[in-house]
């Protein structure tokens, strides 16, 4: 366990802080922008604040690697999440604690759909939850879905660099053996029998974050988003088709700053969807 967060109260159920201190992203309030981007890799921070004016780093504790920039003269974080829905839930709750309102999840994903193919962006408009980390946020009745405004802009953005991509729902599990690995499980036949039907509902691609995000977003009244570089499809490599495969997440590094440039533009931030609670 970390140090406990001082002075945390909850006002209208949404979290204030009274001290500039977080218990396991270790920063100050001065060091997160509104707009935040989240890997999951904390090696892929750096990657990307690249793309940022006048970055700095600014610390990193556990898998919480952030650093801050500008883009078009706004401040913005960029903070790894690690793999998984409960850590991913920990970062945006701290984020939005902080300050921010809007977040693009750049990651990467295994392709189901057939079309989809290595090196493809897959933009989520929503997510699959097979996961557990949104379950205490939200009944199973609940929908893991993207905010719009942030999803039509990293599609949009996609376009304008001229980047293969597909917009969709995606699948968020909590094991990444139980997919690859699924026939030595005890429970073999029911991950065979739900990815099959993820394969008949047309589900783009597979990954591990998404869900929790969406989820505890709307929870918080934040804008989510996220895009995928596609590393492989192994539904095509077990029908015989070979793609070439590149370890290169730059296609959805660029999506995702691109998008948030122009949500800088448009002057887009969230306006709390729970903001009228009394």
């Amino acid at each position: 366990m970390g140090e406990m967060i001082p002075s945390a109260v909850l006002v209208y159920g949404e979290i204030k802080m009274k001290e500039k201190s977080f218990r396991h992203i270790k920063c100050d309030n001065n060091d997160i922008g509104k707009y935040c981007i989240l890997p999951g890799d904390p090696a892929r921070c750096e990657k990307i604040a690249a793309y940022l004016d006048e970055s700095v780093f600014v610390g990193t504790n556990r898998e919480f690697t952030i650093y801050k920039g500008k883009l078009c003269g706004e401040l913005v974080t960029v903070c790894s999440t690690g793999i998984g829905g409960p850590s991913a839930a920990i970062a945006i709750e701290e984020l939005t604690a902080a300050g921010a309102d809007t977040f693009v999840r750049v990651g990467t994903c295994g392709g189901i759909s057939m079309k989809v193919k290595s090196g493809d962006c897959v933009i989520a408009s929503a997510s699959v939850r097979q996961e557990g980390t949104s379950r205490e946020y939200a009944p199973v009745e609940y929908p893991a879905v993207a905010d719009f405004t942030v999803t039509r802009e990293l599609a949009d953005a996609a376009k304008l660099l001229g980047l293969p991509y597909h917009v969709g729902v995606v699948q968020s599990k909590d094991s990444f053996y139980g997919q690859h690995e699924a026939d030595r499980m005890p429970i073999s036949n029911e991950l065979l029998n739900k990815w099959e039907a993820w394969k008949r509902l047309g589900v783009l691609a597979s990954e591990m974050e998404s869900a929790a995000l969406f989820t505890v977003g709307a929870s918080l009244g934040v804008r989510c988003g996220a895009v995928f570089y596609t590393l492989w499809n192994q539904e095509r490599a077990d029908k015989g088709i070979v793609d070439l495969q590149y370890d290169d997440q730059s296609a959805a590094i660029k999506t995702a700053v691109e998008a948030v440039k122009m949500m800088i533009k448009k002057n887009i931030s969230s306006v709390k969807f729970n903001s009228d609670k009394t």
